[in-house]
């Protein structure tokens, strides 16, 4: 019998994962992810040492960062909201990220190794925000 598709819903609840995936497949996606500060010209220098120079301003109190290819993080001012905004950017080369960080002078608030070997670090803003970089397991030296 042929592929029909996946099945169909008979009562009234939200579509379960699977549901879900196959309707965000099939359109076009960008990441716009963002970060509210109090103060967006105070926040703005910590960013930068951060994530480096921003991509572009949209105005005078948002930055945006083009990390690849339909994927950004913006940081705006919004006094109301600062604080309470949680973002996790998993890198490639997990290292290499934290060692550019440092070099622009900030060190992650803390870091982890999860049980399957995937490594986080954690940087908070002077808000409370939380912005974290995810890497795979470190390749076991030979």
């Amino acid at each position: 019998m042929p592929n029909a598709g996946p099945p169909r819903r008979t009562d009234a609840r939200a579509p379960g994962p699977l549901e879900a995936a196959i309707r965000l497949a099939a359109v076009t996606l960008h990441l716009f992810a963002g970060l509210r500060v109090r103060d967006f010209q105070a926040a703005r220098p910590w960013y930068e040492r951060l994530l480096g120079e921003p991509t572009f301003f949209p105005h005078a109190t948002e930055a945006v960062w083009t990390l690849a290819d339909d994927r950004s993080v913006y940081v705006v001012e919004h006094p109301d909201g600062a604080g309470r905004s949680v973002v996790t950017i998993f890198v490639d080369d997990l290292d290499s990220q934290l060692a550019a960080t440092a070099a622009r002078g900030l060190q992650p608030d803390e870091q982890e190794t999860y049980a399957n070997g995937v490594r986080k670090a954690l940087y908070r803003d002077p808000d409370g925000n939380e912005v974290g970089f995810g890497g795979a397991p470190s390749q076991p030296t030979r």
